[in-house]
């Protein structure tokens, strides 16, 4: 009987431990999902991509069933992960049905002086991030977003006190591609 017992203890206790990781997923969620969602849109420069690839990190967390010690660098490191295969495949795509894909239409501007000086800062801005290497872009941009130097590290495989010499890097390296000129003069 006892064992009867502690069976349905279990059980419940189990039945809880699975409320609980939904309700702390839920609260992880509504915390998380917008700076992620930033980061992929900048990264990747569809904010439809964006939204399936955060999603797909989600989705992996909840079937995960259990938090990563360094839950922002999971999944960060998830969406990187879907980003890099995601590119790879409509790589693929487009060389075989050679067509491009055309790019989400930017919000309706206030007036149109200002919508062409905006549209011109982001092509600048978007033109000296390709330039970048893919590491340089994924650091401004995490680190952008405000997201410290740990989780940067942990998110990019990377020692921690690299970070902040590849972030100076990265950011003069930027400056020299938004400016026109060599980065390593």
């Amino acid at each position: 009987m006892a064992r009867s017992g502690e069976s349905g203890a279990r059980e419940g206790s189990s039945a809880e431990s699975i409320r609980s990781f939904h309700d702390r997923f839920v609260e992880l969620f509504g915390l998380h999902h917008p700076r992620l969602l930033r980061v992929m849109v900048r990264l990747s420069g569809d904010p439809e991509l964006a939204a399936d690839l955060v999603q797909e990190a989600f989705v992996s967390l909840y079937r995960r069933g259990a938090l990563p010690d360094a839950l922002e660098a999971w999944l960060i490191t998830v969406a990187l992960n879907r980003l890099r295969n995601e590119r790879a495949s409509r790589g693929r795509r487009a060389r075989l049905i050679l067509t491009h894909a055309n790019p989400a239409p930017p919000s309706p501007p206030v007036t149109l002086g200002e919508a062409a000086a905006a549209d011109t800062t982001r092509r600048a801005v978007r033109a000296a991030l390709e330039r970048l290497t893919e590491r340089e872009r994924q650091l401004l941009v995490l680190r952008s977003e405000g997201y410290p130097y740990r989780e940067i590290a942990v998110a990019l495989g990377m020692n921690e006190a690299s970070v902040g010499t590849l972030l100076a890097r990265a950011r003069r390296a930027f400056l020299a591609a938004y400016e026109g000129r060599d980065a390593s003069r």
